[in-house]
């Protein structure tokens, strides 16, 4: 049957979102050779086999991509054959011109990873910084595109074996998921006092932190995106003490929740607010 190459060009959010691995799958079970790379534009393929595999591969493209992704275009155009490339691979991103593509913003943890958080035999288990390809960081750890973690704020963070494994393996949700990591080979929640100093660390800190918000203190929680101002919105004095620190006599905090279930509770919540 006879061949084809094409040179396949997919803009919009799909970067952060378990695009390429999904080519991959999708370029394997078709039977496709070539490979496919981020760059600073979007997504670049090179596919090489029948006409029909093609098509559809276009086809799943626009019509089946990841969930995380919104394509704005796929756009093809033909090439010559190229005999010696054989099999399907992710290869090194691109960063040649301007950067004109968008990153996924960062997303709750999904149920697959909820459910390892909550497993005592699982090797994640209350992990803070569990995530995938389906969920986790991704706009406030990136440093500059394309997206890839040389480029992220997770670049100092060495994979364990049991990580990189998960990350090479195209049978596993974690494949190219450039936040992986684990309680071995991770960030790690610390609780300092004002001068830096560590007082707890993991669920010890978990603990001590939720014992001095009760208590009416103000605590700085450092995430991936910065610092919150933390206190116990239930209590008049901390929210207060807030304020002061701040000289925010009248402007309103933002409310940290659970789910909308809890937010409905509290707040008279717009449709527009809750789809967001």
């Amino acid at each position: 049957m006879e061949r084809e190459r094409r040179h396949i060009r997919v803009t919009g959010t799909v970067q952060g979102v378990g695009f390429r691995p999904f080519v991959y799958r999708t370029a394997v079970e078709l039977g496709l050779d070539g490979h496919v790379a981020n760059d600073s534009l979007g997504v670049l393929i090179e596919a090489e086999g029948t006409r029909a595999a093609l098509d559809e591969l276009c086809r799943r493209l626009t019509d089946q991509p990841p969930p995380l992704a919104r394509v704005t275009a796929v756009d093809s155009a033909g090439l010559p054959c190229n005999g010696g490339e054989r099999g399907f691979r992710i290869v090194v991103s691109r960063d040649a011109g301007s950067p004109d593509v968008p990153v996924s913003v960062d997303v709750a943890p999904c149920p697959a990873c909820l459910a390892e958080l909550r497993d005592p035999a699982d090797r994640r288990y209350r992990y803070p910084f569990i995530n995938c390809t389906d969920c986790g960081p991704r706009y406030t750890i990136t440093r500059r595109i394309p997206y890839d973690r040389p480029h992220t704020t997770m670049a100092g963070f060495v994979m364990c074996p049991p990580c990189q494994a998960e990350y090479d393996d195209p049978a596993d949700r974690r494949f190219h998921a450039q936040p992986n990591a684990c309680p071995g080979c991770g960030p790690r929640t610390v609780l300092c006092d004002p001068s830096g100093t560590p007082q707890a660390r993991g669920d010890a800190a978990l603990h001590a932190t939720v014992a001095r918000l009760l208590a009416g203190e103000v605590l700085a929680v450092k995430g991936v995106g910065g610092f919150h101002l933390a206190v116990d919105a239930t209590s008049a004095g901390a929210v207060a003490e807030l304020r002061r620190r701040k000289a925010r006599d009248d402007k309103p905090f933002a409310l940290l929740v659970s789910d909308l279930a809890a937010a409905r509770r509290l707040v008279a919540l717009h449709p527009d607010a809750a789809a967001a």
